[in-house]
């Protein structure tokens, strides 16, 4: 690029920002912002909680399906405002209810009229605690940068000698400078000094409490606000450096508050996590977080008029002051010792956080993190019951579906591995994951004939109910109906439970180690599902490190981590047999659904004695009883035909009333069914996929001499379609094949 054309670049430009700073109204007069307050009041005069809460509604929710229950999820916890990577790699996944927690409690924040207790999120270590304070940090910034959410602050403008014309403004010559708006537009050129406010007052706290109350009632009134005002911006006060400055210029000026408010300029200001601006995060370290200092006599200072130099002025400071309009988080708060932390008490309770010569407001939501071990400490101390009143606890489990774990895992820890990430690698740490925080029901607290299939759910079953909502396929219909209608009553139980389900378990700080370890295997060339499952043989020997190792096994294999890595790998054989059958071409998948479908349509014609419409001829015939008795053996039901015809209609009758309007989804309904359909397909061509198994070893060995142009093209083809359909590579398919070989198919004739 020539010289002439990156000038004319870097002029166009200059150009955009100079444009977009006019039209984000960067800096105004007094008089300007007036202005753009009365189009808006209510959007103008927010507190914190009011901004943040707005801020939740700005970016919208939407409903998300659980196996127990519809919940309600605010998109902000997505940061749609961040490129996809970004975005998947920082979201909050999952914790819907979390969510709606956090909203209510802003909700009552601004129905009282501030932020008056500091909500603390309580959990296990590694239960994203600290993600979802970044998520709502993340979106104040964005949402800061928006026109619903702009906010604006003053400071005070001084011009010099050639401004005024011999005169610097305090000789109490009311309405000598009439020609402008102020002095808030000067060029620096004109300007002696320009005193910050760090305390980020509102522009309305220069008007008197009494006639900003009356004003703001019209303004409202006139706006048809569903809300009142703040109780923030109605009876705040100016900080003591700003009210100073007030004071001394309305003594200047004989009382005349249109001359005072000539000095003042309103500047638009953008929250920022890395500038501490609105957005602070404070770690437990030992530290008070306000205090004040003297403002030191700098060359801004000393071309102050006289009046305001002979003040001894000071600056706040500290965190609470930069968290000002928006959120201080402090993390792991319960890990300070009880009087580093005292003070939030009085501050959330009064709203302000008291100094050695003033007291300032204190505008932000206070947002805190401990974890469980902490929380019960702070439980037994003496001062805990004074300081619940002030507390908002809202409870952070580790999540319990492990589809949304392995997405943590996935969008966090696989972009890491810098290599080949196998199938069902991630998906077998999810898995052991929450297989760890499952906890045994408590029978007694269901009615029956459910009390029954509760107490003999299994670990694994309750994991995969969570995850799938459906009940497991051993059940009868009728068990299995009343399981997944209580699925939210089991997820729910140990809500109560001092030691609640999802407070104890592997961390997904432990299972990243874990990944990161397994994927430098030296035995495989990619992270491997073997290799993860190496890696959790050697975690569960460290029981000494965990307290989730070192939990008494319960009935139906709770806490018995050695059975979950034995049937883990046993359901990772099970996926890697039915890939390798697929990707066989021996059957294609559409036969065996579409021969389950042909069946449920005579199946439904048969119950209701109908007769079914041949599709070739357009006759309408009996319903098909040789095919259907077929079906039927292969699902292991020659005996019993009858009630399971009636107990599949039954299940079709149960999603009609639940999806009102909508086909009969039968992948969704018959799962099971077409489940034992499809291994029933395949148990006569096992020998064959065996054979074909053994042929991609050989393949991958590079040792062909044994197969002829046919075999060896039937296992190219195979190993294609794995990539293709899976996502295999070739050391992921190598590592499957022999796997399966070895513990699947070393019986099976050659």
């Amino acid at each position: 690029m020539g010289s002439g054309k990156i000038l004319d670049e870097l002029s166009a430009i200059a150009e955009r920002v100079q444009r977009e700073f006019e039209e984000e109204r960067r800096l105004l007069s007094f008089s300007e912002y007036l202005e753009l307050f009365a189009g808006d009041p209510v959007r103008h005069s927010r507190d914190a909680a009011r901004y943040i809460r707005d801020m939740f509604e700005h970016y919208g929710r939407v409903e998300v399906e659980r196996p127990w229950g519809t919940e309600n999820r605010f998109r902000l916890f997505d940061l749609p405002f961040l490129s996809e990577e970004d975005a998947q790699r920082d979201a909050l996944v999952a914790h819907e209810r979390i969510q709606l927690e956090l909203f209510r409690i802003l909700s009552n924040f601004v129905r009282e009229g501030r932020p008056n207790r500091v909500v603390l999120l309580h959990g296990p270590n590694g239960s994203a605690k600290s993600t979802a304070a970044a998520c709502i940090m993340q979106a104040l910034e964005h949402y800061s940068a928006q026109e619903d959410g702009a906010l604006y602050r003053f400071h005070w403008v001084f011009p010099n000698q050639t401004k005024l014309k011999g005169s610097i403004g305090f000789t109490g010559r009311r309405g000598a400078h009439k020609d402008d708006d102020g002095y808030a537009h000067l060029a620096d050129s004109q300007i002696d000094a320009r005193l910050f406010m760090e305390v980020r007052d509102h522009p309305l706290f220069l008007l008197p409490q009494q006639e900003r109350g009356a004003l703001l009632e019209r303004m409202y009134a006139s706006a048809d606000a569903s809300e009142p005002p703040p109780g923030w911006i109605l009876r705040g006060n100016l900080s003591l450096k700003s009210r100073q400055v007030f004071e001394a210029l309305l003594t200047s000026y004989e009382g005349s508050l249109e001359e005072v408010l000539r000095h003042v300029q309103v500047e638009r200001y953008f929250i920022s996590r890395r500038y501490r601006v609105g957005a602070v995060t404070l770690g437990p370290q030992l530290s008070v977080d306000a205090g004040e200092r003297q403002v030191t006599a700098d060359r801004s200072l000393s071309a102050l008029p006289s009046s305001l130099q002979a003040i001894t002025m000071f600056e706040a400071f500290g965190e609470l002051v930069d968290a000002a309009g928006g959120m201080i988080e402090f993390s792991d708060l319960l890990k300070r010792p009880l009087d580093a932390f005292k003070y939030l008490q009085i501050t959330a309770e009064t709203g302000e956080v008291s100094l050695r010569s003033q007291s300032v407001q204190v505008n932000c939501v206070m947002l805190a993190s401990g974890n469980e071990v902490h929380l019960s400490a702070f439980r037994e101390h003496p001062e805990f019951e004074s300081f619940r009143g002030r507390f908002e606890l809202v409870k952070m489990p580790y999540l319990r579906n492990h589809n949304d774990e392995r997405q943590i895992y996935d969008a966090q820890i696989a972009p890491q591995i810098r290599k080949h990430v196998a199938p069902h690698a991630t998906e077998i740490a999810a898995q052991f994951a929450v297989l760890t925080r499952m906890r045994r029901p408590d029978p007694d607290r269901y009615e029956k004939p459910l009390r029954d299939v509760v107490s003999e759910i299994t670990a694994i079953e309750k994991m995969d109910l969570y995850a799938t909502g459906m009940p497991p396929a051993r059940l009868e219909d009728d068990a299995a109906k009343s399981l997944r209608a209580s699925i939210a009553q089991l997820y729910n139980e140990a809500e109560a439970y001092p030691i609640y389900e999802g407070s104890i378990g592997a961390s997904p700080r432990e299972m990243r180690t874990l990944l990161l370890d397994a994927a430098q295997n030296p035995h495989y060339q990619c992270l491997s599902p073997f290799a993860v499952l190496e890696a959790l043989d050697r975690l569960c020997e460290r029981s000494s490190e965990y307290t989730w190792l070192q939990e008494d096994k319960a009935p139906g294999g709770y806490h018995d981590h050695k059975q979950f890595r034995l049937q883990l790998r046993e359901r990772l054989l099970d996926k890697l047999e039915e890939e390798f059958r697929a990707a066989s071409g021996l059957v294609e998948e559409r036969q065996y659904t579409e021969l389950f479908d042909r069946y449920i349509n005579h199946v439904s014609n048969w119950v209701k004695s109908e007769k079914v419409r041949n599709p070739l001829t357009g006759q309408y015939e009996e319903a098909d009883e040789r095919m259907m008795q077929e079906v039927e053996a292969l699902l292991g039901a020659v005996d019993e035909s009858e009630s399971l015809r009636h107990s599949l209609m039954n299940r079709v009758a149960a999603w009609a009333i639940d999806h009102p309007g909508e086909p009969v989804d039968n992948g969704h309904v018959f799962r099971a069914q077409i489940k034992r359909l499809k291994e029933a397909f395949f148990a006569e061509r096992r020998v064959a996929v065996a054979k074909l198994t053994r042929d991609m070893v050989s393949v991958f060995r590079e040792d062909v001499a044994g197969l002829d142009e046919a075999r060896k093209a039937a296992a190219e083809a195979s190993i294609a379609e794995l990539k293709r359909a899976f996502h295999y590579e070739d050391s992921s398919a190598a590592d499957a094949a022999v796997a399966l070989t070895r513990e699947r198919f070393a019986d099976l004739p050659s």
